[in-house]
């Protein structure tokens, strides 16, 4: 694969992540993440895993009936089989008790390509803005 296929792949796991969150679609969206994957979402421990990762955000989306997910790529810097950059998340959702969000957020991440299919490695979100509305 070379460095502009790798790239292209990379981006093409933030649209499937992404797309995977506004289809509610657990299974592709774990597909995302490397068998060892960290995801720090709130708070200083990461829950390790796919399968506990994928439990971890299925658990999560019960509390959020609607929710619309929009990302961008930042910079990526790719290293063999390992990469890492920044993405941005634009979301809008309505918790289970009526309140209407709309948060905006970095996520820095880390990729493994395994077996020829990157995935997210580690992924560490951070609020950059939110309000109800």
């Amino acid at each position: 694969m070379s460095m502009f296929e790798d790239r292209v792949a990379i981006n093409d796991v933030l649209a499937r992540y992404a797309d995977a969150v506004n289809q509610r679609d657990a299974a592709t969206w774990g597909a995302t993440w490397d068998e060892e994957g960290e995801w720090f979402l709130f708070g200083p421990d990461p829950v390790k895993g796919r399968e506990a990762i994928v439990a971890a955000w299925s658990e999560a989306m019960a509390g959020f009936p609607f929710v619309v997910m929009y990302v961008s790529q930042g910079a990526v810097a790719i290293d063999g089989d390992t990469a890492s950059g920044r993405s941005y998340s634009s979301e809008v959702a309505r918790t289970a008790d009526g309140k209407k969000l709309r948060v905006y957020g970095c996520y820095e991440d880390r990729y493994r390509k395994r077996d020829g299919a990157w995935g997210f490695s580690y992924r560490r979100f951070s609020i950059l803005h939110s309000e109800e509305y």
